[in-house]
């Protein structure tokens, strides 16, 4: 088969048709893409050449915030635009900045409605126009797991478990925090598009739906918070004529048909470890109107086993996802510490070997 663009890839794949190869994305914490970017001999801000040298098939695009400092700093902590602080937390393999206050988590109506955010007027949409020219040859795509997203986002503020009680409960403190967010989103989102004029080929969104034993939320909830508000996401991207890629941790395959009746046409990160989320099940049942993004475990083979084992779990990934086209390869979440190197690079270079459509 003649060899593709990135983009003719990606495209070809999420059309639910063999391309030349399985695409490939790149998703990772600072440790591990320290350790590459090393491995390689690239400096630490080199990311296109770490790209270039995996051989990856997307390039996301995010409008970086320029305004005004919202919030003061904290000792020990960031502190984002939004106000969200978190604090460095090590464990053996390195470390991770989470979550360790929640200024909200006992506010007001009142007292969120005055919380400082940002305006969506204090992106920089040319930054987009610039990114679309120099990656017009990949799969372009804007948003990340965090866009949309209502109980994490939300969480972050407020704690996970106070957005599960707002939703419940139709707590109108917590629904202003979740609607505040959702329409300077739902308005950078737009912007972003217009900045784009075209170029960009896909939206992805996010919401962890599922832990790893089953549901989060229940149905019904889904359809009375969720499901409306990532609609209008969705009803924005048709207006460009672009697909939609839904992210979500755990077990989550119980909202496949809702998305479906959506518009979503691709879902991301595909956890083969959690209920309900077996590969081989997800294929054969969804395969034939949904595309697949994810299911390398980063908590299987690729942080935990040998090199062998990393090359043994992509083909047989590949095996059951690859016939008829419709997936692309990338790990159920960012690579962590604990990978080692060797494995990383097993898991893309299997990709390339075996990943390829005669």
């Amino acid at each position: 088969m003649k060899k593709m663009t990135s983009k003719e890839r990606v495209a070809t794949t999420f059309a639910r048709q063999e391309a030349d190869r399985v695409p490939m994305d790149y998703l990772y914490n600072q440790g591990i893409d320290r350790k590459l970017k090393s491995h390689f001999g690239l400096a630490l801000d080199d990311d296109e050449g770490l790209r270039q040298f995996l051989e990856i098939d997307f390039r996301n695009i995010v409008a970086p915030y320029r305004g005004a400092k919202l919030h003061p700093d904290i000792p020990g902590m960031k502190v984002d635009e939004f106000g969200r602080r978190t604090r460095w937390v090590e464990h053996p393999w390195g470390g991770y900045w989470d979550y360790c206050e929640w200024p909200l988590r006992y506010a007001t109506k009142e007292e969120i409605a005055a919380w400082p955010m940002p305006s969506p007027d204090d992106y920089d949409y040319s930054f987009v126009d610039r990114m679309c020219e120099v990656y017009q040859d990949y799969y372009i795509v804007i948003g990340h797991p965090g866009v949309g997203d209502i109980i994490n986002t939300a969480g972050m503020l407020r704690t996970m478990e106070q957005v599960l009680v707002d939703l419940i409960t139709d707590d109108p403190a917590g629904l202003l925090l979740i609607d505040r967010n959702h329409e300077i989103w739902l308005e950078i989102i737009r912007r972003t598009l217009q900045a784009g004029r075209g170029r960009i080929d896909m939206l992805w969104l996010g919401e962890d739906i599922g832990t790893q034993r089953g549901p989060t939320i229940s149905l019904e909830l889904f359809r009375k918070h969720i499901r409306p508000r990532h609609q209008q996401f969705i009803d924005l991207a048709r207006e460009w004529d672009i697909p939609v890629m839904m992210h979500s941790c755990g077990s989550c395959s119980w909202a496949f048909d809702d998305y479906i009746e959506m518009g979503i046409t691709v879902v991301d990160t595909l956890q083969p470890e959690a209920k309900d989320m077996n590969p081989r099940d997800i294929k054969q049942r969804y395969g034939n109107k949904l595309a697949f993004h994810g299911m390398i475990s980063t908590a299987g083979p690729l942080a935990n086993g040998t090199v062998q084992d990393v090359i043994d779990n992509v083909r047989e990934i590949l095996e059951i996802m690859m016939p008829g086209g419709g997936y692309a390869l990338s790990p159920t979440h960012q690579i962590q510490d604990n990978s080692p190197v060797e494995n990383v690079l097993a898991m893309y270079e299997a990709a390339k070997k075996y990943g390829r459509y005669s």
